[in-house]
Parts: structure tokens; C-alpha cells; sequence
């Protein structure tokens, strides 16, 4: 079996699961639930015993390299979790929709996920624009999916609003790099883009264009404003899908097309370069510093996503560095691999709460340790992480992208994140101080069920191994070429 039928199998599993409701709508939602993580679970082991070859049709707009098939277990991961916090958090979800119904945040997450694996194995800005908005498209729906909730509705229309906006702005691009360099392939882009005949100004204008239209969908300052209204008001599982795994497709998009666009002899490349340090060092201070006047945790969360986004922005600037044997993507990839437990077992403790009757706000946070103190435990383990305390996985991915600008001699970018990061411990630890004081324990205990605790326990357990021996991550990573052989 090639990866490209796991691949269409996961969108026909969703698609199926969705007429399975309409046909049959007495169906529980945990019997749909279960049906859509075991077709996950079962195409990440397919993934990895999957013939790496391609049909002959697909090969000059597909590839399987290393990143490509990293980032495609990436999907496959943050998607099993997601579906897994959905079913933790069904019970309150189910009271703001029309029926009751959630067939659709079990079937839509599946053709996200067929997207977010089709994206990261794009050679061509067409593949890229389709795969893109079909999980564009599909976020909308989720993002509005608690009808009842005005502040879900509020966020998809502002999604869907900035959003198709940032597709406009993007096919504006890919039209002037298509004018500028004659292709749309990322490898026939790079070699125009290092040939003097080349117009520098269109082919300027449309890549700052299209790095605009990514910028929108990975939260990059300026066009980062829509991120905690959005996060906000959304379901909490699909805020955590937007977290991690929106983030993950804009950059492994984002990766291929600065891996034409800063191509050896590029005419454009040490503008691109410096329009990355500035927008990154912008994105990191930007999302930190309003974070720390937050009281809503679940918008704070929001802040500091727009935050570690300029991070990987910062660390994709870093072209050429190849320290801990990782290229810049590596390092991208690394990072996003580190804040995926991390974020997801932070919205996990928020929908846990919101399940058990609590709110978002800081001061439901008051006392957790003494009502449940597993809970407060983990959730000091994963936000410890976001800050990025020594001895987590946070520390490791922070450090890589600290070290790469202080090797390049960005020391002003640097000090922008040295900056943020130290926000970041102010706005966490606020966080975890308040579950340990006295305050609110004359609440109900809060219970968690055997699954929510190993499942919870794993996810801190794998950041906290991340924190003392990355290897086994950083040798995933490590560039390779292996053949693309025709099927």
C-alpha cells in the first residue's frame, strides 16, 4: 500500500462517518468517535510500513522525503489526539449544538488531516492552494460548530471572514511568482529566482504576497489579531487543532516555499531574510506581551501560540544553520514536534474543567491543585513546557532557535525572544501559581477517569523524556533523501 491511499482512506473515513449520521442518526457518538480514531491509528501504522514510492500521475506534484513523511505522522498524531479530547469533552460540546449531534467533530478532523498530509508533500504552489483550502474550508465549519454558543459563532464569522481575505491575498502572490518566475513548482521557482534575467520586483512583490497569505494561517504578526477571538470562542478541541495542527500546515508550506525563495544565488533572498527576522521578532513580542494581562486562560493560551509562532519564524531565518544536525526545517519541525503534548495536554486540563462545570478564567484555576492535584500537576508540566523551564521539551526547542540566531549574529532578533520567553514565565507561572493557592477549595473535588489520567500521563511523560534526551527526535529529523520510485 503507498502513503497516498492511507492518505485518500482517511478522507473516504470521514466522508463515510458523515453519512453514517445522516442515515442513521440514533448512532451514539462515542461508537463514532472510537470509528474515527481507530481508522487514525490504523493509517499511522500503515504510515509506517507504507511502500514509499508514488503512482506515476502524482510524482511531479508530490514528494516523500524525510519532512514530508515526518510531518505527515505529525497530522496523524495531533488528529488522534484532538478526537480524543473531543470524546473527553463531549458531554458539555453536545449542549451547544442544534440535536446534540457531533458526527462532524469526528468526520471533519479526518479530511483536515488527509489535507495537512497532502500540503506536506506539495511540490507546487497548486497543490499547495487546494490542500490548503480544504483544510481552511473544513476549519470553518468547526470553528463555528457550537451553534449555540454566540462565541462561536462570533469566531467563525471572523474566520471565515480573515480568512477568505488571506486566500486572496495568497493566489495575488502565487499569480506574480507564477508571472515572475514562469512556474509553480518550488524547485523550478528557486533556480529562476537564482538567474539575473529574472525580474527581482515582481518576484519580490509576489513572494511578499504569498508569505502575507501564510502569514495569516500560521498567526504571524501583523495579520495575528484574529487568533484570540478565534481560539476563544471555538470548541476547545478544535482551538487545540488550530494550536498545533493549522500551525503545522502553514509551516511545512511556509519551509518548501523559503526553500526556494532563499535558494543559493537567490536575487531576493537577503530581503526575505530580513523581512523573517523582523515579522518574527514582532510575532514573539506581540503575542507575549498582551498574554501577560490576560485573565482568560483559555485567550492566554491564544497570545502564546501567536508567540512560539514567531519563533519558528525566527528559526527559519536561520537558513543555513546545521547545529545539532538539523537545518533550519529540522529545527521547525523539531519545535512543532516538542509543542505538540505540551498544548494539547494544556487544552485537555481546560476541556476537563469545562466538562466538570468550571470555566476559562483564572480564578477557576484557584485551588485546582487541592481539588484535584493530578490535574494541577500536569497542567504545571505542560505549561512549565510553554515557558520553556529547563528539563522540559520547551527548553530543548527554545534553545535550538536561540543558539541558531546567537551562531548567525542576530542579536537583535534574539533579545526580541529573549524578551518574549521571559514574558512567557511571568504569564504561565501566574497561571499554575493560582491552581496551588487556597483559594476555591471548597469546591467539589473533580474526578478524572482511568483513560483521562494515562492518556494525560503520557503526554507529560513524553515532555519531560523530550527535555532530557531529544535524540531519538533530532535523528527522525535528520536530512535525507530517500528515491521517489515510480509505481
Amino acid at each position: 500500500m503507498c502513503v497516498f491511499s492511507i492518505e485518500a482512506g482517511l478522507a473516504l473515513l470521514g466522508l463515510a462517518l458523515l453519512l453514517v449520521e445522516a442515515f442513521k442518526p440514533d448512532i451514539s457518538r462515542r461508537t463514532l468517535g472510537l470509528t474515527a480514531m481507530a481508522g487514525t491509528a490504523l493509517a499511522l501504522i500503515l504510515l509506517f510500513v507504507a511502500d514509499r514510492s508514488l503512482p506515476v500521475f502524482m510524482q511531479p506534484w508530490h514528494q516523500l522525503d524525510t519532512l514530508a513523511m515526518f510531518y505527515k505522522g505529525f497530522s496523524l498524531v495531533i488528529t488522534l489526539l484532538v478526537l480524543w479530547l473531543t470524546l473527553e469533552c463531549s458531554t458539555y460540546l453536545s449542549r451547544f449544538t442544534v440535536d446534540g449531534k457531533l458526527a462532524e467533530m469526528f468526520s471533519l478532523p479526518l479530511i483536515v488531516c488527509a489535507g495537512m498530509m497532502w500540503m506536506a508533500s506539495a511540490r507546487d504552489l497548486v497543490t499547495v492552494f487546494v490542500a490548503l483550502e480544504l483544510v481552511t474550508v473544513s476549519f470553518y465549519v468547526l470553528v463555528a460548530f457550537a451553534r449555540k454558543s454566540a462565541f462561536s459563532l462570533e469566531a467563525g464569522v471572523k474566520y471565515l471572514i480573515l480568512g477568505a481575505l488571506s486566500t486572496g491575498v495568497l493566489v495575488y502572490g502565487i499569480a506574480w511568482v507564477y508571472g515572475a518566475t514562469g512556474s509553480m513548482n518550488f524547485d523550478a521557482i528557486g533556480r529562476a529566482l537564482a538567474s539575473p534575467a529574472t525580474d527581482k520586483t515582481a518576484a519580490l512583490f509576489g513572494a511578499a504576497l504569498l508569505l502575507c497569505g501564510l502569514g495569516f494561517k500560521v498567526a504571524a504578526a501583523p495579520f495575528h489579531m484574529w487568533v484570540p477571538d478565534v481560539y476563544q470562542g471555538a470548541p476547545t478541541p478544535v482551538t487545540a487543532f488550530l494550536s498545533v495542527g493549522s500551525k503545522a500546515a502553514g509551516f511545512v508550506v511556509l519551509t518548501r516555499a523559503l526553500d526556494a525563495f532563499l535558494a543559493p544565488g537567490s536575487i531576493i533572498g537577503s530581503e526575505i531574510q530580513a523581512l523573517l527576522l523582523v515579522a518574527g521578532s514582532l510575532t514573539a513580542l506581540l503575542g507575549s506581551l498582551p498574554a501577560m494581562f490576560q485573565t482568560s486562560v483559555k485567550r492566554l493560551l491564544a497570545y502564546s501560540s501567536i508567540s512560539h509562532a514567531g519563533y519558528l519564524l525566527l528559526a527559519l531565518a536561520c537558513r543555513d544553520s546545521v547545529r545539532f544536525d538539523l537545518s533550519s526545517g529540522g529545527i521547525v519541525a523539531f519545535y512543532l514536534a516538542t509543542y505538540l503534548p505540551m498544548t494539547v495536554l494544556g487544552f485537555l486540563g481546560l476541556g476537563l474543567m469545562r466538562a466538570n462545570g468550571l470555566g476559562e478564567d483564572l480564578k477557576d484555576f484557584a485551588g485546582l491543585a487541592k481539588r484535584n492535584p493530578l490535574l494541577a500537576f500536569l497542567l504545571t508540566v505542560s505549561f512549565a513546557s510553554l515557558a520553556g523551564l529547563p528539563l522540559t521539551a520547551g527548553f530543548i526547542g527554545k534553545l535550538f532557535v536561540f543558539i541558531g540566531l546567537a551562531d548567525h549574529g542576530y542579536w537583535g532578533a534574539l533579545s526580541c525572544a529573549v524578551i518574549a520567553a521571559a514574558a512567557g514565565f511571568y504569564y504561565y507561572f501566574k497561571t499554575v501559581l493560582a491552581m496551588y493557592t487556597t483559594e476555591g477549595t471548597d469546591t467539589p473535588a473533580l474526578n478524572l477517569g482511568a483513560v483521562t489520567k494515562a492518556g494525560a500521563g503520557l503526554l507529560a511523560v513524553v515532555i519531560l523524556v523530550l527535555g532530557v534526551y531529544p535524540r531519538p527526535l533530532q535523528k527522525v529529523l535528520v536530512s535525507q533523501s530517500p528515491a521517489v520510485v515510480a509505481k
